[in-house]
């Protein structure tokens, strides 16, 4: 069963829960992320992520992690560009110490000075270690490409200069801004009791919250459409492209999802049959869809030797034109369409991955996930509803290239 609650500050409540497990996820979401930052305050979301374990009211760095060791449980937390997430998976019989705890690091967290020079330099390092991961560089410059400076197109991370300078009333301004009780999803899946979840949530996170009208930031959203790329002495040449996409809750994301599969989802997609099993051009190839509530993009990534860049770029957009002009065939459909739904509803099987997506789903669009509509209708999805959604992708007026390594000008864009 799914179960939700809105208190009287504006938090939400969202349990989901699976009879026969003896644990449970659960997680507090809030609706903040790099999107939503200025360019001073780039970085702030993701730094805020970690400076949250670093000690409360009540508990310092170490008995935070202690606390959770000695009853089992797992704690972690992610920042992407458009939501926060802290979250813990325990025994079911820990369920309650584990959300206390979960709840005194979010809501009390004191950002001891020492720990934040100390955290500064582990952020540091983790943007050196991007800045040495070429694929994952390789796809922060296609935002930029693509995005621009601002919205979406600002790394998670931030520049390391924005991080050097972040000081402990920073992030507690930012904290009153965004960690409004209307921005926080409260997210349960897993063998709980819904009164037992809403008793926690009342006690340790509501009679705490501050209480007022939450004031939504507007995001700057602009698209570039530019080839941008970096230097990097480094034997492979990472090469990535980007085309409009969907927003996440339009029709025909699902279908959108199909043919995406279809083109570079697994070894049996267009792109990994042409770029790597015919032509022997790159070990890595795929693509894949990133929807925000505003559109989306789709992004195509290789990497390849630096004498076979031109080829390969040929081959991808070769293979992108082919796949627009025959579209799919009976066969593709059927498969893409498995492979979609069979991803959701494996997924259901994780309790982390129900958390995630019924906190997201409540965040955004405030309602309940319903998982078995989802599953349903991407089995009446039809042929047209992909190929329609193949013509909302793929426009080359909003196109974006990025590349990283041994290369001195710009991927060449239509």
């Amino acid at each position: 069963m799914t179960y939700s609650k809105k208190f009287p500050s504006g938090l939400r409540l969202v349990v989901k829960r699976i009879d026969g497990l003896l644990s449970v996820s659960m997680g507090v979401l809030v609706g903040t992320g790099s999107c939503y930052e200025t360019q001073e305050e780039n970085g702030i979301s993701h730094f805020i992520e970690h400076m949250m374990f670093k000690g409360t009211d009540k508990r310092n760095a170490f008995e935070i992690s202690d606390a959770m060791d000695r009853i089992g449980a797992q704690v972690n937390a992610f920042t992407s560009k458009d939501i926060t997430c802290y979250y813990a998976k325990s025994t079911s019989d820990h369920a309650g110490e584990a959300f206390e705890v979960l709840s005194d690091f979010v809501l009390h967290s004191v950002f001891p000075e020492e720990e934040m020079e100390r955290e500064k330099g582990v952020v540091l390092e983790e943007i050196a270690m991007t800045e040495d991961t070429p694929d994952d560089l390789c796809l922060d410059v296609l935002a930029e490409a693509y995005f621009g400076k601002s919205g979406y197109g600002r790394p998670i991370l931030g520049p390391a200069k924005n991080v050097k300078k972040f000081t402990r009333q920073d992030l507690f301004d930012y904290i009153a801004e965004r960690y409004d009780p209307e921005n926080v999803v409260i997210s349960f899946a897993g063998n709980i009791d819904v009164k037992f979840a809403e008793g926690l949530v009342a006690k340790h996170f509501e009679s705490a919250l501050q209480k007022r009208k939450f004031r939504d930031r507007k995001k700057e959203i602009s698209l570039c459409g530019q080839s941008l790329f970096k230097f990097k002495d480094i034997e492979q040449v990472h090469i990535a492209f980007a085309y409009p996409s969907l927003p996440r809750e339009d029709r025909l994301m699902d279908a959108a999802q199909v043919a995406n599969t279809v083109l570079g989802g697994g070894m049996s997609s267009r792109l990994f049959q042409k770029v790597r099993e015919q032509m022997g051009l790159a070990y890595t190839v795929y693509s894949y869809i990133s929807s925000f509530t505003e559109g989306g993009i789709l992004s195509v990534y290789a990497g390849v030797n630096p004498s076979n860049v031109e080829k390969a770029q040929d081959a991808i957009l070769k293979t992108i034109d082919e796949f627009r002009r025959e579209r799919l065939t009976a066969d593709e459909f059927l498969r893409g369409k498995e492979q979609v739904k069979a991803s959701l509803i494996l997924a259901q099987e994780n309790t982390a991955s129900q958390m995630i997506a019924y906190g997201k789903y409540m965040l955004y669009n405030d309602k309940v996930l319903d998982l078995t509509k989802r599953v349903e209708d991407i089995e009446t999805m039809t042929m047209d509803d992909c190929n329609r959604a193949i013509d909302l992708n793929f426009d080359e007026k909003g196109m974006a290239a990025s590349a990283v390594g041994k290369i001195k000008h710009p991927l060449a864009i239509r």
